[in-house]
């Protein structure tokens, strides 16, 4: 639950890609990566990269952090809000702006690969296995209203 004291704090902005594909068989299925540290189940995601829209910033965590190529949407989705913890151990607040991200394909092989696993889910699964409760939301709202269908 964030209190009053985390809105004070100082936050910093990040952005993420939700990485979805549809199958006739299968119907939607997201792709959740685990995080290098704690191993929960995450989205990718990263800082901004200078020279590079938020979009395009998302697009090449998902490509770094899970092989993933496709269609980036050019609107967020929405964002969330989570605690990240630095090496040194302190953490800091993060505003995440969801992008959403069609799966075209995974490559072979991709920077990250070694580092994380990943795994589809159902988009209620991928809600429940999610940490982060304002990322659930988004996930369950874009699954609920299909904002995914048009990218």
């Amino acid at each position: 639950m964030m209190t009053y004291a985390d809105m004070e704090r100082e936050t910093r902005n990040q952005v993420g890609a939700l990485p979805f594909r549809k199958t006739p068989d299968e119907g939607l299925r997201i792709l959740l990566i685990t995080s290098r540290e704690s191993r929960r189940w995450v989205i990718p995601k990263g800082w901004p990269m200078k020279g590079r829209k938020p979009y395009e910033a998302a697009a090449r965590e998902a490509y770094e952090e899970a092989g993933l190529i496709g269609h980036i949407g050019k609107r967020p989705l929405g964002f969330y809000v989570y605690d990240k913890r630095l090496k040194n151990r302190d953490s800091v607040l993060c505003q995440v702006k969801v992008f959403p991200l069609e799966i075209r394909k995974q490559l072979k092989t991709w920077p990250e690969q070694d580092q994380r696993e990943d795994r589809w889910f159902t988009p209620s699964e991928a809600a429940d296995a999610v940490a982060e409760a304002g990322l659930a939301a988004i996930i369950r709202s874009a699954f609920k209203r299909d904002k995914l269908k048009n990218g």
